[in-house]
C-alpha cells in the first residue's frame, strides 16, 4: 500500500473524510487553499470537506474531491443550539476527523459536540504568547512567527497527514469571463491590481499617497491599472480615481465573485496592503507587493511564496513599536500615520522592479 493510500483509509478501509473549519475573512480563508491543495495532491483518497460562507466556494473549485458545507451563523446554525444541529448534520455526513483552522468560542463548542460524537478534533496553535510578545510596547521580540500556512499544516499534521507546504504549485490562471474583457480590454498591456483598503484604517495606505502612485503610474500606456475594493464609499472613491486617471478602471460592483477570481490570476502585479487581496493573488502565483502599518510580516500573515522584499514597511525607526498589533485593531497615540513614512515614490519602483 503506498503511503497515500495508507494514511487515507480509516479501519474500514474507506476513504477518510475530513472536515476543515475556517470562518471569519477571506484572507483567512485564501489562506486555506494552498495548504489544502497541497493535502488533497499528496493524499488523493481524502474527501475534504470546508465548513465556511458559501461565497468562498469558487475559491476552492480547482481542488479535487473538496465540498463546501455553509455554515448559517445568523439563521439555523446561530447560538449553542444551532451548533447542536450543525454538528448532527456533520456527523450524518460521515466526518471521520475535524481540522479546525479558526479556534475562536463557535469551533470549542463544536468540538465538545463532536468529542461527544467520538470524533477526531484537532485546533490550530495561534501562537498567542508568541504574538503578545511581538507586539507589546516593551521587552519586544522582534522575530519571524511562524506562518498562519504553516499553522494550518501543523494540525492536518497531528490529524496524521503531514504536509511540507514548500510544494505548492499554482494552479492555472482561470479563463477569463467575458464579463472582464467588458470592462477591462483586451490584454495589451501589463495588469496591476491595487487593492488600497483594508478591515482597519491603520492598515491602509493615505489616501492622498494612493493617488500619487495611481498618478505616477498611469500615463504609462503599456499598465492597466485595475482598482479593487468593495462597498458604496470604496466604490465612489475608486470610481472617481478612475474617470481622473487614463489606464485605470475599478472594478467595484462590476464583476461576481468568480469573475474577480478569474481577473486576479491574470495580473502581472498586486499591490495589496496587509488584507486578503494579497492572499487571493498569491494562490495564484502572482507577485504581491504589500504595505504595512501597524502591522508586520514575522507575525505570519505574509502572502505565501513572496519575497520579504517586497514587503514595504514604514520607518521603524521613527515607529519602533510595530508591530503595535497583529490585525491592526490597536494603534498607539502617535501611530495614526504611520503609513506616511513610506514615500510613493518607493511604491512605485517596487511595482516597476516586478512588472
Amino acid at each position: 500500500m503506498s503511503d497515500p493510500e495508507r494514511h487515507s483509509a480509516n479501519n474500514s478501509g474507506k476513504a477518510q473524510h475530513i472536515l476543515v473549519i475556517r470562518f471569519s475573512a477571506m484572507g483567512d480563508v485564501a489562506m486555506t487553499v494552498p495548504v489544502i491543495s497541497v493535502l488533497v495532491n499528496k493524499y488523493p483518497e481524502l474527501h475534504i470537506t470546508v465548513l465556511t460562507k458559501q461565497f468562498f466556494r469558487p475559491l476552492f473549485s480547482h481542488i479535487p474531491n473538496v465540498t463546501i458545507y455553509e455554515a448559517d451563523l445568523k439563521g439555523v446554525h446561530s447560538g449553542v443550539l444551532g451548533l447542536g444541529t450543525l454538528a448532527t448534520e456533520l456527523r450524518d455526513e460521515e466526518i471521520d476527523a475535524v481540522a479546525d483552522l479558526h479556534d475562536v468560542l463557535r469551533t470549542n463548542v463544536l468540538r465538545s459536540l463532536f468529542y461527544f460524537y467520538g470524533i477526531k478534533f484537532k485546533q490550530i496553535d495561534k501562537g498567542r504568547a508568541e504574538k503578545k510578545a511581538i507586539t507589546r510596547e516593551n521587552n519586544k521580540v522582534l522575530k519571524q512567527l511562524k506562518s498562519t500556512h504553516q499553522r494550518y499544516a501543523d494540525v492536518f499534521k497531528e490529524l496524521g497527514f503531514p504536509v511540507d507546504i514548500s510544494e505548492y504549485t499554482p494552479p492555472p490562471k482561470r479563463k477569463l469571463l467575458s464579463k472582464v474583457y467588458e470592462i477591462i480590454g483586451k490584454q495589451s498591456q501589463k495588469w496591476l491590481g491595487i487593492a488600497p483598503f483594508a478591515q482597519h484604517e491603520s492598515k491602509c495606505y493615505p489616501e492622498d499617497l494612493m493617488e500619487k502612485v495611481i498618478e505616477g503610474l498611469s500615463s504609462r500606456r503599456d499598465i492597466k491599472i485595475i482598482l479593487f475594493g468593495g462597498g458604496k464609499s470604496e466604490r465612489e472613491k475608486l470610481a472617481n480615481w478612475e474617470q481622473k486617471y487614463n489606464n485605470t478602471v475599478s472594478v467595484v460592483g462590476k464583476l461576481r465573485f468568480t469573475e474577480e477570481l478569474s481577473l486576479i490570476s491574470n495580473l502581472d502585479v498586486m499591490l495589496s496592503m496587509d488584507s486578503g487581496n494579497a492572499h487571493l493573488a498569491a494562490i495564484y502565483g502572482i507577485p504581491v507587493i504589500s504595505l504595512w502599518g501597524i502591522t508586520h510580516p514575522y507575525t505570519g500573515f505574509k502572502a505565501l511564496n513572496q519575497p520579504i522584499e517586497n514587503c514595504i514597511l514604514p520607518d521603524l525607526e521613527l515607529y519602533p513599536k510595530i508591530p503595535t498589533s497583529v490585525y491592526g485593531d490597536h494603534v498607539p497615540e502617535g501611530y495614526e500615520e504611520v503609513m506616511r513614512s513610506i514615500p510613493p515614490g518607493k511604491v512605485i519602483q517596487k511595482i516597476l522592479e516586478n512588472l
